[in-house]
């Protein structure tokens, strides 16, 4: 198994895949503190007495979802980092 799959890549194009993993982190992020405060701001007003178990699946998914993207960003900066970019 490779250790790092991102030693083949250019300097342009690591740098590029960096700033895409940033930004879709980024904005993954933003989502998910939306979701979180819209889902606190419901069950506030309407009560979390017979709330549906369904509406607390992308909180649980969320996470999943981050982990890959989080772990490829840290592998994208080490190769940097080993580069001296």
């Amino acid at each position: 198994m490779k250790k790092n799959i991102y030693e083949q890549l250019s300097d342009e194009e690591l740098l590029k895949k960096r700033n895409t993993f940033r930004g879709v982190s980024i904005g993954f992020g933003i989502v998910f503190i939306l979701g979180i405060i819209a889902f606190i701001t419901i069950l506030a007003i309407k009560g979390a007495k017979g709330f549906p178990f369904a509406a607390f699946t992308p909180f649980i998914v969320m996470p999943v979802t981050m982990a890959p993207l989080l772990i490829n960003l840290n592998l994208v900066n080490k190769e940097i980092k080993s580069r001296n970019l």
